[in-house]
């Protein structure tokens, strides 16, 4: 295929991961590509856009135009090796990964984090320290409890008040939910230790989806999870990964089902699959912003519209997309305002996250005004998506702006892209 070339960035090389000039390019489909050439391993070209070049520049605004960066508007030459985060990272931080354990008890053929049959995690003693260090270093911070797979530590709990102990007060539970299907009484337990909402993997309703993501059929199972954080008063993101050729077809299927669920579901939140980590997936065809949001508009007979939505604004907005609703009497829906100047600040965003997903943290009676927002916040259901970058759509521009970060003791806060960057023979430039 032949590009034309309309702005320049960085990336890396997907093979070897050295920096290399990248261009923004229009392909002769009329899509948007980031194209790139290493001297050692050649061309790669990557789709990023699913829509024309005004569409691609319209939805990013001002931030659509080249960044800032180091010398000459060049990103700084030790991006992305020596995060941390780095003088030249132009976010202050919103979410923190805090990975608890790389075991897992789901052996899935994609996860990022490889996860299966890791060790044990840090100690209480060094989560502390994790804690302290992240406060050091401009928090609190919305904590998202992460591995591997969170919940086979017996002591998650306990981590969760010794976080709240030290000021941190948003913590965001990354689970399978097997566990919380298992036993109703372990999500009353999270909840009592002060766990804002469950982020749970949730990618489909059929068999199908499930074995090819999970290794086998999770449905009722995710159902489960879903019932016992209800009852448990835990709020529940559902989190969809999106794969080309497995469950594009679900995404109305998923959002119907979630606000059936509402408001014990919050919203729901996709990921388009990126390849670093495991994943054993054949490429089915790289899934971008303007295809979910066709999806969304085609699959919910327009009740939600692409117009609805826009980027993130802490982050990159060709990151992330968002919309807010109304829930109203009858399952009637109306769009809120586009939010995006309300996260064009790390600690506004921390706000609006813990806002929209979290459980209040008043008591349930009473009345008045504080009445009045604890029932607004529960009649507004959120749908967003995040689109993670792996070594073939590495973007610097990007990548210096994230506000999603992994907690690390002997480095501090790394982006989450730079973290699990994985060339394409599995060699990963953070992880361990």
């Amino acid at each position: 295929m032949k590009y034309e070339a309309f702005s320049a960035t960085e990336s890396v090389c997907p093979v070897c991961l050295r920096v290399i000039p990248a261009e923004r390019s229009v392909g002769e489909d009329g899509f948007v590509y980031l194209v790139k050439r290493c001297p050692e391993h050649g061309e790669f070209s990557a789709l990023i856009w699913e829509g024309d070049v005004v569409d691609y520049l319209l939805w990013g605004g001002a931030e659509g135009r080249p960044a800032r960066g180091g010398p000459g508007g060049r990103p700084a030459p030790s991006c992305p090796y020596a995060c941390g985060l780095c003088g030249e990272h132009e976010s202050a931080g919103c979410c923190v990964l805090l990975e608890l354990t790389a075991h897992c008890n789901l052996g899935c053929p994609v996860c990022f984090a490889s996860a299966g049959d890791g060790g044990a995690g840090p100690t209480l003693e060094e989560v502390a320290a994790i804690y302290d260090m992240l406060m050091d270093r401009g928090g609190p911070y919305n904590i998202q409890l992460s591995g591997g797979e969170p919940t086979v530590r017996d002591d998650l709990p306990e981590i969760v008040r010794l976080g709240r102990e030290r000021g941190f007060s948003f913590f965001q539970l990354n689970t399978n939910g097997l566990r919380l299907a298992a036993d109703a009484s372990y999500a009353v337990a999270l909840r009592e230790a002060g766990v804002s909402c469950a982020f749970l993997q949730f990618d489909g309703l059929r068999a199908g989806t499930y074995t090819a993501l999970r290794g086998r059929d999770l449905t009722e199972t995710k159902l489960r999870a879903v019932e016992n954080c209800a009852a448990a008063g835990l709020p529940v993101v559902l989190v969809p990964t999106l794969a080309g050729g497995v469950n594009m077809d679900e995404i109305g299927d998923i959002l119907r089902l979630a606000l059936s669920r509402a408001p014990a579901v919050r919203g729901v939140h996709f990921q388009p699959l990126s390849r670093f980590g495991r994943c054993a997936l054949p490429d089915g065809g790289r899934v971008t912003i303007p295809r979910v949001l066709r999806e969304i508009e085609r699959q919910t007979g327009g009740l939600m519209r692409r117009e609805h939505f826009a980027g993130g604004g802490a982050e990159n907005p060709y990151c992330s997309f968002h919309a807010s609703y109304r829930l109203g009497d009858g399952g009637a829906l109306t769009a809120l305002p586009r939010r995006r100047g309300a996260c064009c600040s790390s600690a506004a965003a921390r706000d609006f996250v813990a806002g929209r997903w979290g459980a209040s943290s008043g008591g349930e009676g009473g009345d008045g005004f504080d009445a009045f927002l604890r029932e607004a916040a529960l009649r507004v259901f959120t749908v967003s998506g995040m689109v993670f970058q792996d070594a073939d759509t590495l973007d610097l521009e990007r990548l210096r702006r994230c506000h999603i970060c992994e907690a690390d003791l002997e480095r501090g806060m790394v982006p989450f892209c730079a973290y699990n960057l994985t060339a394409r023979d599995g060699r990963a430039l953070y992880r361990r």
